[in-house]
């Protein structure tokens, strides 16, 4: 029987100087994103044009994702479509059996998540090494991510340190960031040599052309995708913008908004296979279309998880992002999990 928010919250919030770095550090990520924001004069303007545009995707989502169909498929794209979770991850198995793949490394990934696809993989014998540090973390501890953003975020770093000591062998007790992250750095960079193929999220796709956009701060996700020859992007339907004009609009905001940064370290635009290789782009409903009949949830269609919410809700700041028991924590999640 899942634990309810309150009694899951009440875990949390017993160790009162976790709950105390856990508040401040994401009113410190918020206050970053409210400086960067107001360093942009147009601010409102772009948050009021990307609502324009998510209104009328939306509202037309039908005709552009056919439209999104027909030019991805005209770059040598595989397109398929997913009603539900278990039908994504039977979609990915088949593509990663067709290829005789067993080591997989993925880039950070909620929709991976929400259908819980490293475990089915793992069960019938596939390695899935996630490639973002705060994510590759929380796996090694057996743990889902806490936060869309920030999947470690409720990890301090003599946690990270007991992690990295019994998972990848650093001394015992050595809680230098700058170490952890360089034996990290070693740890994945040979998992990538290693990886037959790389499944990344998608954090936008352009209709227009076809092409989808991948933002990272790390750079695995160019990395993870341009050693092997398989290509595997897994994406909500919601994740539509109609032109490629629209897509400033949203960078422009996601970075900001997320990490408080003018833009991602590495923003990919991936616009049909590499030479000799293939792209598989995964669309999946799992029960989006069911937020879109709803006149009181609609709008939470036109979210491009950028975690603001969460790094402002108190509630969220105080009881850690485990307690919801969902893929999708804080405000948002509470909104989203239902239709799961």
């Amino acid at each position: 029987m899942p634990v309810s928010h309150p009694v899951a919250a009440d875990q949390f919030t017993a160790d009162r100087e976790r709950t105390r770095w856990h508040d401040q550090a994401l009113w410190f990520v918020r206050a970053k994103r409210d400086r960067c924001a107001q360093s942009l004069p147009e601010w409102e303007d772009l948050r009021e044009t990307a609502s324009t545009i998510k209104h009328y995707t939306i509202s037309h989502l039908a005709d552009l994702l056919e439209q999104f169909e027909t030019s991805a498929r005209a770059l040598g794209v595989h397109v398929h479509w997913a009603g539900d979770a278990a039908e994504h991850n039977r979609i990915v198995l088949e593509i990663l059996q067709q290829h005789k793949v067993k080591r997989v490394v993925k880039s950070k990934s909620m929709l991976t998540e929400e259908c819980h696809l490293n475990p089915y993989l793992a069960e019938r014998g596939i390695e899935v090494v996630d490639t973002d540090l705060g994510e590759r973390i929380v796996q090694l501890a057996g743990e889902p991510p806490s936060h869309i953003v920030l999947p470690a975020i409720h990890k301090k770093k003599e946690d990270v340190s007991e992690i990295f000591h019994e998972h990848l062998g650093t001394p015992q007790g050595e809680a230098d960031p700058p170490l952890l992250a360089e034996a990290a750095r070693q740890h994945l960079r040979e998992k990538f040599l290693q990886g037959e193929a790389g499944i990344t999220g998608v954090n936008f796709a352009i209709a227009e052309t076809g092409g989808i956009v991948v933002c990272t701060n790390e750079g695995n996700a160019d990395l993870g995708v341009s050693l092997p020859q398989l290509h595997i992007a897994c994406m909500g339907i919601e994740k539509l913008i109609p032109r490629l004009e629209d897509l400033p609009v949203f960078l422009r905001l996601l970075a900001r908004s997320a990490t408080g940064q003018p833009v991602t370290t590495y923003t990919s635009h991936f616009h049909g296979p590499q030479p000799g290789g293939e792209l598989h782009i995964v669309l999946v409903d799992n029960g989006r279309t069911e937020l879109l009949a709803s006149d009181d949830f609609r709008r939470s269609l036109h979210c491009i998880r950028c975690g603001a919410c969460m790094n402002t809700c108190p509630v969220y700041r105080r009881s850690g992002g485990h307690s919801y028991g969902t893929t999708v924590p804080g405000p948002i999640g509470s909104i989203l999990a239902p239709a799961r």
